[in-house]
Order: structure tokens, then sequence, then C-alpha cells
């Protein structure tokens, strides 16, 4: 739903490229009743019909779809994207946030979630596979080692914690746990406890009855319910805050939670995996970190290793990245000169794995040749989104350059969250999260 009618026709024109069946609304009037005669699996919603940029008018439709239909998962869409908006839409039902103009692949692949959730916020259906750990790649011994002990802590119910620096995969090896466990057939529910705003954490994880605050328009299943029987994967939770963490305790030790508006406990059934980037046991003694808590999710503890302690393995993850992008881009012939595999081999790659997939979808969307070299690679890694390691002036803490950091890459990205955030290697939510805190 927009009433930019260019912006529909490309939406319209990527989503039947992508297999969609589409309909395109311009007037916030005819959509209650489009939406109940067509019976969309999904809908795409701008936040501002008029040239007033702030966003009623779409949040208030978007109050109107849900009362007509709670379950329904609707994605907002705006180019006048800030925090508020965002946590306004995920408090009102919203199932996510992309900010114009938007990244194609990006979009469809929040789309193919929610989709894929069937409808229910955060849900996921595991599907069996031969080997649920044959996704991840690599031969390094230091990897070999970290796959090897989690698979046998599949088959167990005891609580993991996936510890290692960001775009190390600690997703991936959650998923894979959860595949080989009893657990398989139940859902695997992840939440990134960094993007949940201090005063919705409640809501998100334990659910609210309509009415419960403000906006509480209709019933809210919570990361635990939608996780009833399956895995719940709590993602950085070293950013979830002091409050916060007392709360999760309470529910981890009594194995019963209660939505926001109720008072009867409700029980839980599920299995924790966590993950943080940060050092746990050093904010246990900085005492930003409950030890209690620590104990709770950490019976099992896997670290993966960064990708500089496994350079053996880039090339392999370099050639499965540009598997993925000749199908993404029709472009069967691309592939990498040996001169480009032993620079990318060379390289440090501070993001890991995440900024090594990065590095090799920038530089296939803008080559315009299929044989890649080092050169080209050389270019796009040396542009704005590259390595950052002469930006840092001396005298400045860490905190201020986290802030300097954000700032310069909105600058580059014109304020486009999504572009930001691939950047800087955080999610949108991460991101939203930090600029939310700095109040940037």
């Amino acid at each position: 739903m927009d009433d930019d009618r260019t912006v529909c026709t490309s939406l319209e024109l990527l989503l039947k490229r992508a297999g969609y069946t589409v309909r395109c609304i311009h007037y916030p009037g005819e959509a209650l009743a489009t939406v109940s005669e067509f019976r969309p699996d999904l809908v795409l919603l701008d936040l501002n019909f008029t040239i007033e940029t702030s966003g009623r008018g779409g949040m208030k439709l978007l109050g109107e779809l849900l009362a007509a239909q709670p379950d329904l998962p609707v994605i907002q869409m705006t180019g006048w994207a800030t925090v508020q908006l965002a946590v306004e839409g995920m408090k009102a039902g919203a199932r996510d946030f992309i900010a114009k103009p938007w990244d194609n692949h990006e979009l469809l692949n929040a789309i193919k979630t929610q989709l894929d959730k069937g409808g229910v916020a955060g849900a996921v259906k595991a599907t069996k596979t031969a080997d649920p750990f044959g996704a991840i790649i690599g031969e390094s011994p230091a990897l070999h080692a970290v796959i090897d002990q989690a698979k046998r802590v599949a088959g167990t119910q005891a609580s993991v914690l996936i510890t290692g620096e960001s775009g190390t995969g600690k997703e991936l090896v959650a998923e894979a746990i959860h595949g080989a466990s009893q657990r398989a057939e139940g859902p695997f529910v992840a939440v990134n406890l960094g993007g949940v705003p201090e005063g919705l954490f409640e809501s998100e994880l334990f659910g609210h009855k309509a009415g419960a605050f403000t906006d509480a328009r209709s019933d809210r299943k919570g990361r635990f319910e939608l996780a009833e029987g399956g895995t719940l994967f709590l993602d950085e939770i070293g950013d979830l805050a002091p409050a916060a963490q007392v709360k999760l305790l309470r529910v981890l030790q009594e194995r019963q939670y209660e939505r926001l508006g109720e008072s009867k406990p409700r029980p839980t059934d599920v299995r924790i995996i966590s993950a943080t980037s940060r050092n746990l046991a050093s904010m246990v003694a900085a005492g930003t970190f409950r030890e209690d808590l620590l104990y709770r999710i950490n019976l099992i503890h896997l670290h993966l290793p960064a990708l500089h302690e496994r350079p053996g393995d880039i090339a392999r993850l370099a050639d499965h990245f540009l598997t993925s992008a000749r199908r993404r881009y029709d472009r069967p012939k691309l592939k990498l000169n040996p001169e480009a595999v032993s620079w990318l081999r060379r390289q440090p790659f501070p993001g890991n794995i995440r900024q090594l997939q990065n590095l090799i979808e920038r530089t296939v969307i803008l080559s315009p040749v299929d044989a890649i070299d080092a050169g080209q690679l050389e270019q796009q890694s040396s542009g704005p989104s590259a390595s950052l390691s002469n930006f840092a002036p001396s005298g400045i803490t860490l905190e201020q350059m986290e802030i300097k950091m954000i700032r310069a890459a909105l600058a580059r990205n014109a304020g486009e969250i999504t572009a930001t955030a691939r950047e800087l290697g955080l999610t949108r939510a991460a991101l939203y999260r930090r600029i939310e805190k700095f109040k940037i």
C-alpha cells in the first residue's frame, strides 16, 4: 500500500519476478475492503500517504488492519525512518520495518522470513535435513572442534551459550543445534535482544493482552509462547539492560511467565540458546551482567573462532557466496581469479564472515565483468564500507568512536538505515538500538 504509483510499480515488478501474486493499493480508504477480498498473506504498508511525514496516517491504517485481521503480517515502509516510528509500529503489531530506498535482497528476505513463519511473528518451523550442520562451511580444526562439541550437546536439553566476534555465524550454529535436537519439529524462534528497546522487553518476550498499555489494540504472543516446545535463541544477550536481566532470570528459574495485562502465570517449555560478542565474565566482574543469569544460560559454552583464525576457510566461503550470487543475479559465468583468492586469504576481515559475504556481493553487483580479479576486490574493500582502521584519532573513548562511526555512516548513506546497518556490520534492529541509546 503506497500512494506513490512509481514505488508500487517497482515493488510489483520485483515481487512478481520473485514469484508472488501482488495487489497494489494507492488510497487508504481502499485498504480494508481490498484486504478482505484479496486475503493477502502479507502486507507492505507505507506510513505516509500525504505530504505530512509524521507517519500517523500509516499508523492509523496499521491499527485498522490488525483490528480486522490480528494475525496478518505487516511490514512497514517509509522514506522518513525514525526510531520512534519503528518502536510505535512494533508496539502496534507490525512485524518489521524497512526504510526507503529499500535494498531488494533485504526486502525479499524480510518478506520470505515472515511468510516462512506462517503468519506468526517469530516462529519458524524447522525442517529436518540429513545433516543440520551441513550449512556450516569450513574445514579448520578450530571450527571442527566447536562443531563436534555442538553435535554432542544438540540431543540434550542443556542451555548453550555461543560466543564469538560479530559475523562469525553464531545464529547459524544455534539453528543447527536446534535442527539436530529432539525439538527439531518445533519452532526455532530468534530474538535480537540488542534491538529490543527496554520498554518493549516484556511485550516482546512474554506478550501482552489487548489494553495492557496504550496502542495495545490486540493480543500479542511473546517469543516464549511462540517458541513453546522448541528453541528460543536469545541473540546479543550481553546487550540486555539490568532490569530486563532480572525479568529474564526469573522466567528461566521458575519456567513460567506472565503476559502483560494478565495475572495468571503460563508454564513454558523451551530450550534456551544464547549468543553474544561480549565477554560476559568481564561484565559480571564489572557488575553490568548478573552472575546468576550467566550460570543459567552457560551450562555449555561454545566459542566460534574469528575468520582470521581460520584463513584456510576463506576460499571455500568466498566460493559459496559467489555461487549464491550466480543464481541471485543470473550471472552463471562469475568466477574469482586465482589472484583474487590469494588476496582474500591475506585480509584480516575484522567483520568476519559477514564482511567477506558483503565484499563478494558488493563486488559482484558493481563488477562489469564475470572474471573478478584482486583489483576489483581491493577497490570495493577500500571504499566507504571498508576497514575503519584509520578512522580513530587518539584521545577518544570507545563510545565516542562508535557515535562518530554511526554518524559518518548515516551521512554517507543519506540517513538510509538498511545501507548504514550493512556498512557497519549490524542488523537494522541493532542500529536502531544504538541510535536511540546515543540519541543520534
